[in-house]
C-alpha cells in the first residue's frame, strides 16, 4: 500500500514539475499605433523580441488589438469581443490621440467628460474580471519640444485625466506624454515637428518603436512581478 502511495505521489510530482507553465497573456488595446505595432519593427513585435532576449518567451503571449481611428468609445464597444472573450491576464490600454486629433482632423473626437466616463467604464469591466491593467497617456500630435504644437494643450488635458484615473484607481501608468516630451527636449534640438520619434507627427518611426517597446516591456515585467 505504501509503495503504491509513493508511486502515485511521485507521478503527481513529476506531472506537476514538467507541466507546461501557463503563459501570461497580454493584450495591447488601442488605435492605429497599436494596430501597426504587430508589424515587423512595430513596438509589440519589439516587445516580443525583448521578452525573448530576456529568456522569458515561454512565459508570455502578446496580442495586438488595435484598430485605426479608434477612440475611447470604440474601445468600449469592442471590449467584450476583442478583449474579455480572450481571457487575458493583462491589458495595456493606449488610447486618446484620436479623441483629441480627430476634433480638428475630421470634426469628430471625444469631449473630455465623455472621454473620462468611457475610460472608467472600460476599467470597471476589466476589474470585474480581475484583469491586471496598465494605462498609457497619449504621446504626441507633433514633436516640437516647446509646447507649440497646435494640439499640445488638449493632449495635456486628456493626459491629465488618465494620470488622475491611474492615481485614484491605483492602476500602473505609462506616461508616454511625459516620456516623449522629455525625449524631445533632449534629442530634438532643431524643434522639428516630426522625424524624431514619429514619421508623421503621430505614428512611431523605427526609433519611436524601439523607445516605446523598451518602456512597455520594463513596465510589464515590473507589474507582473507584484
Amino acid at each position: 500500500m505504501m509503495k503504491k502511495f509513493l508511486f502515485v505521489t511521485t507521478i503527481l510530482f513529476l506531472s506537476c514539475a514538467f507541466a507546461p507553465q501557463k503563459k501570461t497573456k497580454v493584450i495591447f488595446f488601442g488605435d492605429s499605433i497599436t494596430e501597426i505595432g504587430v508589424k515587423p519593427g512595430g513596438y509589440i513585435t519589439r516587445v516580443q523580441n525583448l521578452c525573448k532576449a530576456d529568456g522569458k518567451a515561454s512565459q508570455y503571449d502578446f496580442i495586438g488589438s488595435g484598430i485605426s481611428g479608434d477612440k475611447v468609445y470604440d474601445l468600449y464597444l469592442r471590449l467584450d469581443e476583442d478583449v474579455l472573450e480572450k481571457h487575458p491576464d493583462m491589458v495595456v490600454i493606449w488610447v486618446g490621440v484620436n479623441d483629441v486629433w480627430h476634433k480638428t482632423l475630421l470634426g469628430t473626437g471625444t469631449d473630455l467628460n465623455k472621454f473620462e466616463r468611457f475610460y472608467l467604464a472600460i476599467l470597471k469591466k476589466l476589474k470585474a474580471e480581475n484583469i491586471q491593467t496598465i494605462i498609457c497617456t497619449p504621446a504626441v500630435v507633433g514633436e516640437k519640444n516647446d509646447m507649440s504644437n497646435p494640439l499640445d494643450g488638449d493632449l495635456n488635458r486628456y493626459a491629465n485625466v488618465i494620470r488622475d484615473i491611474a492615481k485614484s484607481q491605483n492602476i500602473p501608468l505609462i506616461d508616454f506624454r511625459k516620456e516623449f516630451y522629455d525625449y524631445e527636449k533632449e534629442h530634438n534640438s532643431q524643434n522639428k515637428e516630426k522625424g524624431i520619434l514619429t514619421y508623421d507627427k503621430v505614428h512611431p518611426n523605427d526609433a519611436g518603436n524601439q523607445f516605446i517597446s523598451k518602456i512597455m516591456w520594463e513596465t510589464i515585467l515590473k507589474v507582473n512581478q507584484h
